[in-house]
């Protein structure tokens, strides 16, 4: 099993200047894969902003950034990849906009034929969920974490765990064998802040990962 890692979302809408600080100060948190900017009712005009303003500082931190929904920005503005639904662009259409080299991510809620699909066509991860209720918003599907395990079994594409995240519910997810957890409302709305929140997830991470590669073999 591959060792998790910490998949951020932002808030559904921001103003990006008086959000930026709160960005910057969960990336001191620890170790965090990639941020997605996820800004559904957003117009082009604040999502360049927010795109100009946040990207520099997920690039201090060695931190990739995606652009959730629009592949055409997010080629434009020089984003490291994209996030698409099933009602979104195409992963073929979004691969075609964003090039070879940019990572296209897709969501396939509880489906396996979507995912296994999603795999074939080319999808550098698929993301699972909703595992949790979410206030973030209204999950189509509910998806149970065995998806993760009969995932890893069979396809070596990385697999997110997405919906209603947090440190208290995340441990069965981790072992079960997500590759990332996508979380939101569980690192921002954090009682001890979004940088405590970040150094937490890590925390149960390592102690998980830990676990499985210590665990004793057979007849042992």
């Amino acid at each position: 099993m591959s060792e998790c890692r910490l998949y951020l979302v932002s808030p559904p809408s921001i103003d990006p200047d008086q959000f930026a600080p709160r960005l910057k100060e969960a990336l001191e948190g620890g170790d965090v894969a990639c941020f997605q900017l996820r800004l559904k009712d957003a117009d082009d005009a604040t999502i360049v902003r927010a795109v100009n303003t946040l990207m520099p500082i997920a690039r201090e931190h060695d931190v990739a950034f995606l652009l959730n929904d629009r592949p055409d920005l997010a080629a434009e503005l020089g984003c490291d990849g994209t996030h698409v639904g099933q009602e979104d662009m195409s992963l073929d259409d979004a691969r075609k906009v964003v090039g070879a080299q940019a990572i296209v991510g897709v969501t396939c809620h509880d489906s396996r034929h979507l995912a296994m699909e999603a795999a074939a066509a080319g999808a550098d991860y698929i993301a699972f969920g909703a595992f949790f209720p979410t206030t973030t918003k209204e999950a189509k599907t509910v998806a149970e974490p065995e998806i993760l395990g009969w995932w890893q079994d069979f396809i070596e594409v990385p697999c997110v765990a997405i919906g209603g995240i947090t440190t208290k519910n995340c441990r069965e997810l981790v072992g079960a064998g997500a590759d990332f957890l996508a979380v939101s409302s569980g690192v921002w709305e954090h009682e001890e802040g979004p940088k405590a929140a970040v150094a937490s997830f890590n925390t149960i991470f390592n102690t998980i990962n830990n676990d499985v590669h210590v665990a004793p073999g057979p007849g042992s």
